[in-house]
């Protein structure tokens, strides 16, 4: 039995006993050498090359997505019997620095003394003394409400470090709840309790539903000193409402890792909108585990068991 891991990232999985490991290039079609295969990794995949493959691999059982989304997978047309898993925790780590470090950039306002520094400028407005809770803005997570719209793997890896610095912290999803010693509110509620958010964490998958879900509405909601901070996916987020609420001042901050599209075009005034911190798609990119999570279901899919994360048809 043939499993082909992409050439994207090095990969060293543990193999049951009988299986072969090829690597191939992640953006080409697959080769038609490698067309019995009966597993694939995807990570980095091409569309070319996902279309290949649920083409041309007849024999394929089960696509291993590295990425905690598999909407380009479930789009490439994969026979129903394929099973397809996601990589969901791969990046919990990752991406939950990534978000602290966007947030405790805005709050400290290091933006600011970037340019500060660049102009050799000793500001006065950005070091001294300074008052804990100034009017107006929220320049620490101590006392901090902290809203984290996605309550999954992500979420709950990073609300505990939140939690740790002084943030009162809460996650929403489609259900209310506990979750991971948290409290959880429904996703109808959220609207309602904006008002009182100082930081709303997106970290919503990209669905049908959530297109467009931090809208003007929300926007609104919150207070003119709340940041936003999305790590999610860039469809989640209407662009163009971010951009006109950092104009008025009607929102304190944000920070973004994604956008729509992506790479986000040169021209688009998004670049140049106020108190934005703007990062290419970073927070990701290197999956933590990734050998064990194929390890543990490939033997689960020649044992005939439940595999880990597998993504809904």
């Amino acid at each position: 039995m043939k499993i082909l891991l992409p050439d994207t990232v090095p990969l060293n999985p543990v193999l049951p006993e009988g299986w072969e490991a090829v690597t191939i290039d992640a953006r080409e079609e697959i080769p038609a050498e490698h067309r019995d295969a009966a597993v694939l990794v995807v990570w980095g995949a091409s569309r070319r090359h996902l279309a290949s493959a649920a083409e041309h691999l007849e024999d394929l059982q089960l696509v291993q997505s590295l990425s905690a989304g598999v909407d380009g997978i479930l789009a490439a047309g994969f026979d129903p019997e394929v099973v397809i898993a996601a990589g969901a925790g791969l990046h919990s780590l990752t991406v939950s620095e990534h978000a602290l470090a966007l947030l405790l950039s805005l709050l400290r306002r290091l933006p600011e003394s970037r340019e500060a520094q660049q102009r050799h400028e000793w500001s006065a407005e950005l070091g001294g003394l300074q008052p804990l809770h100034p009017e107006g803005r929220v320049t620490t997570l101590i006392g901090a409400r902290v809203l984290i719209w996605g309550f999954g793997e992500i979420g709950q890896t990073l609300a505990p470090t939140l939690r740790a610095l002084g943030a009162e912290v809460c996650g929403a999803a489609r259900s209310a709840g506990t979750r991971a010693g948290f409290e959880v509110i429904a996703e109808r509620d959220v609207l309602a309790a904006l008002p009182e958010v100082d930081v709303l964490i997106d970290i919503l998958p990209a669905t049908e539903q959530t297109a467009g879900a931090v809208g003007r509405e929300v926007l609104a909601a919150l207070p003119d000193h709340a940041i936003l901070l999305n790590v999610g996916r860039g469809t989640t987020v209407d662009q163009e409402a971010l951009r006109q609420a950092l104009e008025a001042g009607t929102l304190g901050g944000a920070g973004i890792d994604v956008t729509d599209p992506e790479p986000l075009p040169q021209g688009d005034p998004l670049w140049d909108a106020p108190r934005l911190l703007l990062t290419p798609h970073a927070a990701g990119g290197r999956p933590v585990g990734a050998d064990e999570r194929i390890t543990v279901n490939l033997r689960a899919l020649v044992d005939g068991q439940e595999l880990l994360h597998v993504a809904a048809r």
